[in-house]
């Protein structure tokens, strides 16, 4: 930290915008309470060890650091408009928080109240976070993920080039409309997964779904396991190895699928071209 920087140690910071504009600050052991937008178009900061118990404590702030904090639930729509702002072992109980945020890392992060969290952000790393809640990261982008568990539906809606490993994620209609993502070594269990997207990866996954991997652009699928998914690939254009039985498949619009085998084949030559599709059952 720079020589220049003023240390705040142990403060009760109260009423609006209590620190507004601040710039180049070390604070440590405080807490922000009643009084909305404390830190707001600040600059330079660096919390340790501090408290956020109102709302919209960071907004339109710059190069920020929060390490050992918390959000409390009423520090709602917490952190909108910023750019560049890191958090190591923090606890997010708020909702809404990082709207139209760029250059994000999430380190160690919960999130038990997830709900519209990460939207239309860009560039965010996350390393070993949970969250509970819906509409997770809708419309962000230039997403690196990785030890990451999610409990809320509708999960990143309209994203675009993500990369997730190591996840495990509880979410029905996780991925629509979502362009460019990859999956690797993960879990999900959700309906409706991946409808309307494009080029959407998923390696060494385990995936359970209703009607899921259905009306996709380019989905690709390696090594992966489908457990009680029935009605899967429905005007999808594919190319899937699944490495055991699936329980039915419905109408794909072409491609390859491979699968030890296929208890439920659906092929309707009024809704599709079957011959676009190569069906092969290994076992």
């Amino acid at each position: 930290m720079s020589e220049n920087r003023k240390e705040i140690r142990q403060e009760l910071l109260t009423g609006e915008r209590a620190l507004f504009h601040g710039k180049d600050l070390n604070i440590y052991d405080s807490t922000f309470a009643d009084g909305e937008s404390p830190l707001k178009e600040s600059s330079n900061i660096y919390l340790e060890n501090c408290l956020f118990q109102w709302k919209y404590p960071l907004w339109y702030s710059r190069n920020i650091q929060l390490k050992d904090c918390t959000l409390f639930e009423m520090a709602r729509a917490g952190i909108w408009y910023t750019e560049h702002i890191s958090l190591d072992n923090v606890l997010v109980e708020a909702p809404k928080n990082f709207r139209r945020t760029k250059d994000i890392i999430l380190k160690d992060v919960s999130f038990p109240n997830a709900s519209e969290t990460l939207w239309h952000c860009q560039g965010v790393e996350m390393d070993h976070v949970s969250a509970r809640g819906d509409y997770f990261a809708m419309n962000s982008s230039d997403m690196k993920i990785s030890g990451f568990e999610l409990v809320g539906n509708y999960s990143f809606d309209g994203a675009k080039n993500v990369e997730i490993s190591h996840a495990r994620m509880l979410s029905k209609d996780a991925f629509w409309n979502s362009e460019n993502v990859t999956v690797r070594d993960s879990f999900i269990s959700g309906e409706y997964l991946g409808w309307n997207a494009k080029n959407l990866t998923l390696e060494n996954c385990t995936i359970e779904s209703l009607q899921g991997m259905c009306y996709i652009d380019n989905l690709v699928m390696r090594n992966c396991k489908l457990l009680n998914t029935t009605l899967a690939f429905e005007y999808s254009t594919v190319d899937a190895q699944i490495s055991n039985r699936i329980d039915s498949v419905m109408n794909p619009s072409g491609g390859v699928i491979r699968a030890d085998s296929i208890k439920e084949l659906i092929l309707e030559r009024d809704r599709v071209d079957v011959t676009k599709t190569k069906i092969i059952c290994e076992g």
